[in-house]
């Protein structure tokens, strides 16, 4: 354990303030037994946060009721409840701009409703955490677990992370906020879950103490300045470009939309460090059959692994830990040498099988399969995807 990685330095509530990777990869460790929900209040509560805005929609609720605990509790700065979702997304983006450290979390058609402001805050370079609990949009009316709300957030310029379990939850959630608020990157970032298999379930998760703390937000460190005494909002909005119809105004937002882009992937040296990888592969080596996936598909698709494995029949998993980056050289790396891969997902339109086929595009030769594809909270069990394999591939038992 390092001891020069600690400071006597203490934060409004009495915790210690400790580096990011003292937080993760030194402080001692204790097992507890947490849904999702109480997981997230235990990772804001060791990250110094200045404000968070709520808004009830399922599964979400619990998590944002229990992050006013926290306020009430001392450990959060400033907390309040917003008068619908768009509005939540507003203020959170005023939090931040002023210069505190922001999250806020939402579900489902709150995330729709809230659409405008995603790539409004990527545009303003704020790093705020938007904890998404994914589930099911109205098509009909459905809140069971469900991630085709990720699809609309793709291309918000937003960075996208994605937790399997409680305990990534909670290390992502922290680390979110430090590569967030990296000069160089200095983007909001997207940690997503998926709704009630993670928000509701109950699980073991190794915490570390909770009398230390992330080191505060810095916002003067930040490529654009905060919103304080010295740069009052009215100087954000004199002669903005947009009120220009020419070549300067039309080249000033084109460059800026590169330049947020450019910033979400220079966030992978970071997230490589604080995540151990963009992308986690387990199973053979020498595998035929492989799958990609994100969240609890990951999670089905390493049981199908293990009874793929008890067959006779050499698989591995990819799990994605960020999507926006897209880690593109750690998935051809991992599938360069397959024969088939297999895209599980908990959505009705297949958004990664997408990404996938997209980043692996003439440099791979393997036959990709969008399948099993659930949705409307329907469950994928390991046979499901077993299924999809013999009948793809024509690999038998024991072959």
């Amino acid at each position: 354990m390092s001891i020069k990685n600690m400071t006597e330095e203490k934060n409004w509530s009495g915790q210690k303030l400790v580096s990011t990777d003292y937080m993760l990869f030194e402080a001692p460790r204790e097992k507890h037994f947490m849904t999702g929900s109480e997981v997230l209040k235990e990772a804001v509560k060791r990250c110094t946060v200045d404000a968070s805005v709520s808004y009830p929609i399922t599964p979400q609720s619990e998590a944002a009721h229990l992050i006013g605990e926290l306020w009430a509790e001392g450990y959060v700065g400033v907390y309040f409840r917003g008068e619908n979702e768009f509005g939540v997304m507003s203020e959170v983006q005023g939090c931040s701009m002023a210069g505190a450290r922001t999250i806020t979390t939402t579900s489902g058609p709150g995330t729709l409703r809230a659409m405008e402001n995603f790539p409004t805050w990527s545009g303003t370079r704020i790093p705020c955490q938007l904890v998404l609990m994914a589930r099911g949009i109205n098509s009909p009316l459905s809140i069971q677990p469900d991630n085709l709300e990720v699809s609309f957030l793709l291309e918000t310029g937003c960075m996208i992370w994605y937790a399997e379990n409680v305990q990534e939850l909670f290390d992502m959630s922290i680390a979110a906020f430090t590569v967030a608020e990296q000069p160089d990157v200095h983007v909001p970032i997207i940690t997503s879950v998926d709704g009630f298999f993670v928000s509701h379930t109950r699980e073991a998760v190794m915490l570390p103490p909770d009398d230390i703390a992330l080191r505060p937000y810095n916002p003067y460190a930040a490529p654009l300045p905060p919103i304080d005494s010295e740069m009052p909002p009215g100087r954000f909005l004199r002669d903005p470009f947009v009120m220009k119809s020419n070549y300067i105004s039309y080249a000033t937002h084109a460059s800026w939309q590169w330049e947020v882009r450019s910033a979400v992937e220079r966030s992978k040296p970071y997230a490589r460090h604080y995540l151990n990888g963009l992308a986690h592969t387990t199973g053979d080596e020498d595998a035929e059959v492989a799958f990609v996936a994100c969240g609890t598909a990951a999670h089905q698709a390493k049981e199908a692994q293990r009874e793929l494995t008890k067959l006779g029949v050499k698989s591995k998993v990819v799990k994605l830990r960020t999507i926006r980056p897209f880690p593109h050289e750690e998935l051809l790396e991992a599938v360069k040498d397959v024969k088939y891969i297999f895209v599980p997902e908990f959505n009705i339109v297949g958004w990664l099988e997408k990404e996938v086929s997209k980043s692996l595009y003439g440099k791979c030769d393997a036959k990709i399969v969008g399948r099993p594809r659930v949705a409307g909270g329907m469950s994928m069990p390991a046979e499901a995807i077993l299924q999809e394999v013999f009948e793809n591939t024509g690999l038998k038992k024991g072959a």
